[in-house]
C-alpha cells in the first residue's frame, strides 16, 4: 500500500478545461467577474494613446483614477510642465533659462532667485547644465500651491514633492530649483534632468506628467494644511459667479450641454443650482447664454475660448495697472493698449521702458511696458526673451510689428529661378544681375539656408545650387510668420537715457533726433507725449544757449551740422576719459577709413552705443553693431561708411564678414 502522506506535485500552467472557446482559466475567469458585474462578455479595446508609455505609467492611472470627493476636497496645486530639446541651440537657451529664474527680485526681500536641490540650498547651476551636457531633453516644471502663501520655506515642500517623484518613477532624478515670490502666487521652478540614474533617457508617461505628479503635490499640501472645508470651497465657488474668466462652473456647465448647446439650470444639490444659476446669468450678461425657455440655457460656441481670452485681457489688464502704480505713473485704465501680436500692420510705439517682465515664465515668453508717445500705456508681447537685448528702465524704444511679407531678397531668389527652370545658385545670380557683387548674392544663399533648416521649404543640391519651388514667395511667408512666434516685434533701442537725462546732455541725443524731423504732431498733449513735449522744449533752450540753434520768428533754426557736432564733442570727451584710464592715444576714424584692432568692449553714449577698438599704440570709437556682442577680445577689421562700419572678424581679408 502507499503511504497517504506520499505526494509529489507536478507543477505547471493551469490548463484549459476543454470547453469549446478553449479558453485559459484566468480568462474564464474575469469573463465570469464582468458578466456578475453586468457588463458585456468582451470589453472593447482601448485604442492607443502613447500616454501610458514610460515612467510612473501605472502611479498616474491610479491617481488620476482617486475618488472624485476625495480629490474635490484636495487641496489646489497648479503644475505647468514642459519638455524641453537641448540639440542644436537648446543648450544655450536652457543657460539663458537658468540665469532668468535666478534673476534679481524674485525672492520675497527683492533679492536674486538662489539655486537649490535636494542636498543643500546652495545648487551650482553650471555643474548642473555641464552634466547635462549631451542630454537629449530636460523637463521643466513649475509649481504654484493655492496655499503656498502660508509655507514659511518652499524649499521642504519641493525636496518631498521631488522624492515622492523618484519613487513613482522608480529612479534618482537630478534636479534643481528655484522659489519665486514676485507674483500673487509663490511658486517653484524645477528642472530635471533628461536622464535616469543608470545614464538612459528619461521617459515620463504623460498620464504621470498631466495628472500624476499635479496630484502628488496636492497631496503633500493637503497633508499640511489639511483638506478643505465645505466653507472653503463653498466661498470659492461663490467667487467663481461673477469672474470674466473660464470658470470650474462654466467647466461643468460645459461638461454637461447636450447636442444643441442646451443645459439646464436645476441640479439636485441647492448649492449647486444656485450656483449654476448665478453663473449662468452672468454669462447672459455677457453674451455668452440665453435662455431658451425656463431652465434650459443655450451657450455659446465659442464660450470656452471668449473666457479664455477674456480672463487673459484681465491678467494682463492687473500687470499694466501693478507696474504703472510701482514706477507712480498715473494713466487711466481708459489709455491702456494691448498690443495685438497678430495685427502685423499696427503703427509703431514710441515710448519709454517702464516694466519688463515674464507673460510665460515656462516658456520664457516676456511682455514689455511702453510708455507711449501717443498718451497710452502699451503692454506688448515681445515673444522669447533672448529675442530682444535688455532694455534699461526709462530708456526710449520704438516697437514695431514683424513683417510677414517676403523680403527683396526673397522675391530676387524667385526672379531668377524662374528664369533658370526652378534653380539658384550665385553663378546663375549673377548671370543673370551682371551689376550684383557677389557678396550681395551670398546673402541671398544665408537666407535660403536660414530657411531650409527652419521649415525645409527649399532643397540644396550636392552642387550648391538650390531648387526653388514655384511657390517660393508663400514658402518664405510661412517662414516669417513662423519667426514671427518667436519674435512678433521689432524693438529697436533709441536712447539708453531717460528723457529727463537727455535735455543738458552733450551728445546727439532722441530729443535732438527728433526737434531736427520736425514731427511734433506723432505725439499727443497728454501723458508721456506731454512729458517729451516739454524736454522738447527745455532742450531747444539748451542748443540755443550752445549756439547750435537760433529764433527766427516764430520758428527755431538748426545748425545743419548741429548732430554731427554733438556727437564728435561728446566722442572727444569720452575718448580723452578713456585715453587717461587705457592710456592710449585716440584717433578719430573718418568716413572711408579703415579700422584695425582688438575689439575690447562697447560703451552707451547720449549719441549711441560704440565699440572700443584698440591697437599697441592707439585706440578708437566706433558706430557697435548687435552682431559684435559674441566677438568681444577677438582682432576685427572694416571700413567706414558715413555712420556705419562694415565689419570683418579676424585680421585681414580671410576673416568671415559680419556687416
Amino acid at each position: 500500500m502507499t503511504d497517504d502522506d506520499d505526494f509529489s506535485p507536478k507543477l505547471g500552467k493551469i490548463r484549459s478545461t476543454g470547453s469549446k472557446s478553449g479558453r485559459k482559466f484566468l480568462h474564464q475567469v474575469l469573463a465570469a467577474s464582468n458578466l456578475a458585474r453586468g457588463g458585456a462578455s468582451r470589453a472593447p479595446k482601448p485604442r492607443f494613446t502613447g500616454s501610458r508609455i514610460g515612467r510612473g505609467a501605472g502611479a498616474g492611472r491610479v491617481l488620476a483614477s482617486r475618488d472624485r470627493y476625495a480629490a474635490f476636497r484636495q487641496r489646489r496645486v497648479i503644475i505647468k510642465s514642459r519638455i524641453v530639446k537641448l540639440a542644436g541651440k537648446g543648450m544655450d537657451a536652457a543657460r539663458a533659462h537658468l540665469r532668468y529664474i535666478q534673476r534679481d527680485g524674485v525672492t520675497r526681500e527683492g533679492e536674486r532667485g538662489r539655486l537649490y536641490d535636494g542636498r543643500g540650498d546652495e545648487a551650482n547651476g553650471k555643474a548642473f547644465l555641464d552634466r547635462a551636457d549631451g542630454d537629449r531633453h530636460q523637463f521643466r516644471f513649475i509649481v504654484s500651491a493655492e496655499d503656498g502663501a502660508e509655507y514659511e520655506d518652499l524649499k521642504p515642500f519641493t525636496r518631498r514633492l521631488m522624492a515622492r517623484m523618484e519613487e513613482d518613477l522608480g529612479t534618482k532624478l537630478d534636479w534643481v530649483a528655484v522659489d519665486h515670490y514676485n507674483t500673487g502666487h509663490p511658486h517653484t521652478h524645477i528642472l530635471v534632468r533628461g536622464r535616469d540614474d543608470r545614464g538612459k533617457d528619461l521617459i515620463i508617461a504623460r498620464d504621470y506628467i498631466t495628472t500624476g505628479f499635479r496630484e502628488r503635490a496636492a497631496e503633500i499640501v493637503s497633508l499640511d494644511f489639511g483638506p478643505r472645508s465645505d466653507g472653503e470651497i463653498e466661498d470659492r465657488l461663490r467667487r467663481e459667479i461673477d469672474q470674466e474668466r473660464l470658470t470650474s462652473i462654466d467647466r461643468r456647465l460645459l461638461r454637461d450641454r447636450d447636442d444643441e448647446g442646451l443645459v439646464v439650470a436645476t441640479d439636485r444639490d441647492n448649492f449647486q443650482q444656485a450656483l449654476r444659476m448665478g453663473r449662468l446669468r452672468k454669462l447672459q450678461r455677457l453674451g455668452l447664454a440665453e435662455e431658451q425657455r425656463s431652465g434650459q440655457w443655450h451657450l455659446a460656441d465659442d464660450l470656452e475660448d471668449t473666457l479664455r481670452r477674456m480672463g487673459e485681457r484681465g491678467d494682463i489688464l492687473k500687470t499694466l495697472h501693478r507696474e504703472m502704480a510701482e514706477k507712480t505713473i498715473a494713466r487711466s485704465p481708459a489709455d491702456y493698449a494691448i498690443h495685438d501680436p497678430a495685427d502685423h500692420s499696427a503703427q509703431p510705439i514710441i515710448g519709454r521702458v517702464v516694466a519688463r517682465g515674464l507673460s510665460d515664465e515656462l516658456h520664457d515668453r516676456h511682455y514689455l511696458i511702453v510708455d507711449g508717445v501717443d498718451g497710452r500705456a502699451h503692454y506688448i508681447d515681445i515673444g522669447k526673451g533672448e529675442a530682444t537685448e535688455p532694455l534699461p528702465e526709462g530708456g526710449i524704444v520704438r516697437v514695431t510689428p514683424k513683417s510677414i511679407e517676403p523680403r527683396p531678397v526673397d522675391r530676387t531668389v524667385a526672379e531668377v529661378a524662374a528664369a533658370n527652370g526652378g534653380r539658384y545658385s550665385i553663378d546663375l545670380h549673377l548671370r543673370h544681375d551682371p551689376a550684383a557683387s557677389e557678396t550681395f548674392a551670398e546673402t541671398h544663399v544665408r537666407r535660403l539656408e536660414a530657411i531650409r533648416r527652419a521649415t525645409g521649404g527649399v532643397t540644396r543640391e550636392t552642387d550648391g545650387t538650390w531648387t526653388i519651388a514655384p511657390d517660393h514667395l508663400d514658402r518664405a511667408v510661412e517662414y516669417e510668420r513662423s519667426q514671427a512666434k518667436t519674435a512678433p516685434v521689432i524693438v529697436a533701442k533709441l536712447s539708453h537715457l531717460a528723457i529727463d537725462r537727455q535735455v543738458g546732455a552733450d551728445g546727439a541725443t532722441w530729443l535732438d533726433r527728433e526737434l531736427v524731423s520736425g514731427n511734433p504732431e506723432l505725439t499727443r498733449d497728454s501723458g508721456f507725449g506731454r512729458d517729451m513735449r516739454e524736454a522738447m522744449n527745455r532742450r531747444r533752450q539748451w542748443l540755443i544757449e550752445q549756439g547750435l540753434a537760433r529764433e527766427d520768428q516764430d520758428r527755431t533754426v538748426y545748425s545743419t551740422n548741429m548732430l554731427t557736432t554733438l556727437r564728435r564733442r561728446e566722442l572727444a570727451r569720452v575718448a580723452g576719459q578713456l585715453s587717461d584710464e587705457l592710456g592710449l592715444g585716440y584717433v578719430e576714424i573718418r568716413s572711408g577709413l579703415p579700422v584695425e584692432g582688438t575689439l575690447r568692449r562697447s560703451i552707451e553714449l547720449a549719441s549711441g552705443k560704440y565699440a572700443v577698438v584698440e591697437n599697441a599704440r592707439e585706440f578708437t570709437l566706433v558706430p557697435w553693431r548687435p552682431v559684435l556682442e559674441q566677438h568681444i577680445g577677438k582682432t576685427v577689421s572694416g571700413i567706414m561708411h558715413g555712420d556705419g562700419i562694415s565689419w570683418t572678424i579676424g585680421r585681414g581679408r580671410g576673416g568671415p564678414g559680419v556687416s
